[in-house]
């Protein structure tokens, strides 16, 4: 008797798990991603999307030694750094952005929930992504030095697809998922992710645009960083 009660609960709580996760958004494992490593799950609560090699400048008048900390506000991990995270990034930084007389940047991957925008952005085909992402990265107030980082990096590995959807992720929808916080206060932070979708068709997504209020002056900080959809 007692084994039938609990056989009877067990199968309760499995009917009502799959009720829970068929009322979400599924999202399907697509073959082919750019990341094998790529998180795809049934509950939507429960979907991670990493943030690919955001790289991290940082630009003081000065020497100066700070600490820089990095919080996930709906939940997230760090996957790896450089150089080693530990409890945060305990760095020197000189006035060309050199940390620690080593690195040119900080680095970092992560895996946090999936709630980036979709809403807006652009669709190009990949012959013209190095020009777009040079241009339109300009436009939010990157330098060249950032912006061949970005496209020596990511052009190249962009090239299974004819068109590309790039849909832009801004410092408020970035700072909603993944804080960056740094002992000595930044006067001006850029911060830009892409969340780009690869397609064969040519399909019309609402334009987005580019408003750009950063100031490369006093203490400020660059950070860009790639979301593969």
């Amino acid at each position: 008797m007692m084994k039938k009660v609990l056989f009877n609960i067990l199968l309760c709580l499995i009917v009502v798990g799959f009720l829970i996760c068929g009322s979400l958004t599924f999202q399907s494992c697509e073959t082919g991603d750019v990341y094998p490593s790529d998180t795809c799950t049934i509950c939507k609560d429960t979907i991670r999307r990493p943030a690919y090699k955001p790289n991290i400048y940082m630009y003081p008048p000065q020497n100066t030694s700070l600490k820089v900390t990095i919080f996930f506000p709906k939940g997230g991990t760090l996957i790896t750094s450089v150089p080693s995270y530990n409890d945060g990034w305990i760095i020197t930084v000189d006035a060309t952005g050199r940390i620690d007389q080593t690195y040119d940047y900080l680095f970092y991957e992560s895996n946090q929930p999936n709630d980036w925008q979709q809403t807006s952005g652009w669709i190009i085909e990949a012959d013209s992504l190095g020009l777009f992402f040079q241009t339109n990265m300009a436009a939010y107030g990157f330098d060249s030095r950032e912006i061949k980082d970005f496209t020596d990096y990511w052009v190249p590995r962009l090239n299974k697809y004819r068109y590309y959807r790039i849909y832009p992720q801004e410092k408020s929808i970035i700072d909603n998922l993944i804080q960056v916080n740094y002992s000595v206060n930044p006067d001006y932070i850029l911060r830009l992710f892409y969340a780009i979708k690869g397609t064969n068709e040519k399909l019309n997504i609402q334009n987005h645009t580019v408003i750009n209020n950063f100031k490369r002056d006093g203490f400020y900080v660059a950070e860009w960083g790639v979301i593969i959809e």
